[in-house]
């Protein structure tokens, strides 16, 4: 999975933070408001998003508006599934991945290691 680009990255962020659907032209009122940017630039970015399949889009009158299919949550955990899937000695990745965690970090997967222990098989959900 690749990451998402400059532009895409504060799309995402935009309809994450807002957590309903918008349309391309909501989206532009926020980002014009930072950065010179066109209204084609906008939807050309939302566009793709929607083609690689991380926005899905429901016509509203004479336009579309979008909504994030995953949350940045599940967006965090392929990116670290993908890291993860990179190393030849996952072992070691993790034991350099915890060396790392800050202690805010720790407490997090402390919490989340509470919620779905790691002997959960694969058919069971969290």
């Amino acid at each position: 999975m690749k990451r998402f680009g400059e532009l895409e990255s504060t799309i995402m962020d935009r309809i994450w933070r807002q957590a309903r659907p918008l349309a391309v032209r909501e989206v532009h009122e926020e980002l014009k408001g930072e950065r010179e940017i066109a209204y084609t630039t906008v939807m050309t970015v939302m566009d793709k998003l929607f083609a690689k399949g991380w926005l899905r889009r429901e016509p509203r009158g004479r336009a579309y508006v979008y909504e994030a299919v995953a949350s940045r949550e599940e967006y965090t955990a392929k990116l670290m599934r993908e890291a993860l899937s990179t190393s030849d000695n996952q072992a070691a990745a993790f034991v350099h991945f915890l060396g790392q965690l800050s202690e805010s970090e720790s407490q997090a997967l402390r919490a989340a290691l509470e919620i779905c222990p790691p002997n959960v098989g694969e058919s069971d959900v969290c």
